[in-house]
Formats: C-alpha cells, sequence, structure tokens
C-alpha cells in the first residue's frame, strides 16, 4: 500500500502552539492542571494559557461572522491555519477535511438553552453554530477549501477515527491530501458536572490532581483539559515527513455497561494487533496509552497491552496527568507527543510512575485512543528514515 505521511502537525492546547515550546513543557516534568472556577464550584482543569486565550480572542474580532462561534471551532480554525502553513498547502491545493468533536459546542450550547428556559426564545444562530458538522465546514470555509468535508463524533477517539477516515480515502485513490484531527472546548459547567455524576472526575488536590497510569490510585482521578489537534496527511514519500502512518487499528467492545470498555479492553487488544499487523511486537519502543486516570479506564488498558506484549512491554506513557483529557482531540494530541519523542529520541515517563528500562532507541510509537462505547482506534506510526 502507499505509503501516508504525516507532513504537518498543528495543535492548540495548554502545552501551547509551537513544538518547540510544547516539547520544553513536557521536559518539565510538572502539570498544567490547575484549580479553576467554572460556573459554582472550583474543580481542577487544564486551560489554555493566557496568550493563546488572546488569538482566539483575535480570531473572533477578525470577521464578523467568526464572532458567534464556539470555541471548538475556533481552536480547530488556528490550529488548521498553522498546518497547513507547515505543510506548504496553497488555495489551489485540493485537500480533503475531516475533524471531529465529542462535544462540539458544548458552551454554546449550554448558553442558548439557558436564554431558551429563561425567555422561551433562541437566537437565529442557535443551531447552525451547534452542530458538530460546523467545524469542518468553517475550516474549509476558514481555509478556502474545495474537497470532502467531514464532521463526526465517536466520544473520546474521534480525532484517531479522523485519522482512520483520511487514511481510507488516500489509500483508496479518491484524495491526496487529508486534513484531520479533532477538537474540544468542555470547560463548562454542565460538562464538568456530567463527569462528576460518573463519580470519575478527579477531587485531588495534590501537585499532581490526574493520577492517569498511576495503577496503585484508589479513586478515578479524571480530569479535563481544552484544545484541538490537527495532521496534515499525505500519500508517498515526503522529504519534510514528520511521520508515516505504518498501520491502523480499529474495534468496538460488547459493553458490559453503558460506559466503558471491558474489564480485559478486548476493544484495545484487537485495534493495537490490526495496527501492529506484521511489524515485530520488539520494534514497537514505546505506546502512548489512551490512560484517562479513571480506575478501570488506566488498568484495562495497561491488561490489554500485557496481553498483546506479553513481558516485553515496550515503554508506556500518557500526557492526560499533564494536560489532562480533551476528549475528541486528545488522540491527536497524543500522537503529537508521539511524533516529539521520536524527533528528540528522548521518551517522557509520567512523573509519579515507576521508571521503566529505556529502549536505546524511539522508531516506532503505537497511539492509542478509546472513547464511551468502547470504540478504540490505534494508530502504529513510524520516524522517517
Amino acid at each position: 500500500m502507499k505509503p501516508i505521511a504525516i507532513t504537518a502537525l498543528a495543535s492548540f492546547s495548554p502545552l501551547g502552539n509551537q513544538p518547540e515550546l510544547i516539547w520544553e513543557e513536557y521536559l518539565k516534568g510538572t502539570s498544567l492542571i490547575s484549580e479553576k472556577e467554572i460556573g459554582t464550584q472550583k474543580v481542577p482543569v487544564a486551560s489554555l494559557p493566557v496568550s493563546l486565550q488572546q488569538l482566539v480572542v483575535d480570531l473572533k474580532a477578525s470577521d464578523y461572522k467568526y464572532k458567534p462561534l464556539d470555541n471548538s471551532v475556533l481552536y480547530a480554525m488556528l490550529a488548521s491555519r498553522e498546518a497547513i502553513r507547515q505543510a506548504g498547502w496553497s488555495e489551489n491545493d485540493v485537500f480533503g477535511i475531516n475533524i471531529g468533536s465529542s462535544r462540539g459546542a458544548t458552551e454554546l450550547f449550554e448558553n442558548y438553552f439557558e436564554e431558551f428556559i429563561a425567555t422561551g426564545k433562541t437566537s437565529t444562530l442557535a443551531s447552525p453554530t451547534t452542530t458538530l458538522g460546523n467545524i469542518s465546514t468553517w475550516i474549509a470555509h476558514d481555509l478556502k477549501s474545495t474537497g470532502p468535508e467531514i464532521s463526526h463524533s465517536i466520544t473520546c477517539s474521534t480525532a484517531l477515527h479522523a485519522l482512520l477516515n483520511g487514511v481510507a480515502w488516500l489509500r483508496s485513490g479518491m484524495a491526496e491530501k487529508f486534513l484531520v484531527g479533532g477538537s474540544e472546548a468542555p470547560l463548562t459547567p454542565f460538562t464538568i458536572a456530567q463527569m462528576q455524576a460518573l463519580k470519575i472526575y478527579s477531587k485531588d488536590t495534590s501537585e499532581f490532581p490526574c493520577k492517569a497510569f498511576d495503577l496503585e490510585k484508589e479513586k478515578s482521578t479524571m480530569v479535563l483539559g481544552e484544545g484541538a489537534g490537527i495532521l496534515c496527511l499525505e500519500t508517498g514519500i515526503h522529504e519534510s515527513a514528520l511521520a508515516y502512518v505504518e498501520g491502523v487499528g480499529y474495534a468496538t467492545d460488547i459493553l458490559e455497561h453503558g460506559i466503558s470498555i471491558s474489564t480485559e479492553a478486548e476493544c484495545f487488544k484487537k485495534s493495537m494487533r490490526m495496527a501492529i499487523g506484521n511489524v515485530p511486537l520488539e520494534e514497537i519502543d514505546a505506546i502512548v496509552m489512551h490512560a484517562p486516570g479513571t480506575l478501570k479506564g488506566d488498568t484495562s488498558e495497561y491488561k490489554a497491552i500485557q496481553n498483546v506484549f506479553g513481558d516485553a512491554l515496550p515503554m508506556l506513557t500518557t500526557n492526560k496527568w499533564k494536560i489532562g483529557h480533551t476528549f475528541g482531540s486528545s488522540g491527536i494530541l497524543s500522537l503529537e507527543m508521539a511524533v516529539l519523542m521520536m524527533q528528540h529520541q528522548q521518551f517522557i515517563e509520567v512523573p509519579f510512575v515507576k521508571p521503566q528500562a529505556k529502549r536505546n532507541a524511539i522508531r516506532k510509537v503505537l497511539v492509542n485512543a478509546v472513547g464511551f462505547g468502547g470504540n478504540a482506534v490505534s494508530v502504529l506510526i513510524s520516524k522517517p528514515v
């Protein structure tokens, strides 16, 4: 099959939006989660730095059409502009767009609904600005693209499902370039309340409120973050490739109940094996886990990895202890971490987890994501030779 190159990767998250600064943040080993007032309560969240918040304000002011848009659209728009700049794509390039979100325009929807409850009426723009499809549509408008536009919500694996779709279009020959990713702006009272109702939101007030990949924790410690992650995918070998998509896998669990994956994470076993294919297990140097910081989520994924790899485990890590769980954008932000580790040939450990045996090089990394409904995706990427 044709090689699939990642020719650009842009993000907009608590880590920042510049690759060198994002890497510096990872090297610090400190969490970007802090207590903020969301609605009527103070909770730990990972929010954007002030400099990035100002970019959102500036974007809204740059065009009257952008003023009523939700942050989930604006984050994706800013990251997409940077991605195509990196890739060197122009208005004359025909490329597809598939950018999804788990929650979509959560803040706008909550505001419009509050208005409706109070007055019995709502704004003319309430419907068009709160549909999930408006993310890819607005990005297409902003970039003046002419290719296919796709949006979807497959909960927390949304961004990696977008990558799957992009790979499928490229391998089918129906496109040569695809912009893929996910965006999320979930730091709203109702969204936080939903996570608290599930009894998975962190009440930890320590240095690391989210204990993602801590398999000895006694309580779930999921924390929400916000941001967007965008990739440019192209067919063939490219001198500018950041990495190559070597394998993709996907699977869905037969649910034990309505919100979580199975105890042994059967979906991850299947998705990882599919992504790995015929690649020898010993060639996979690291795995960026989904590891949301919940009791069952972390342990079931770890059991699945043990089942697939046996005693010869790759180095295991996650970034949710640092930036929280960004729902639909989390998969690409995890992939960004994987690419940075390959570029710098340095493994980023979870600071409160027992150190692991180091590999001599980081050449192939597996990235996992899963969401409510047990819809797992695994993507194997490799370092350009």
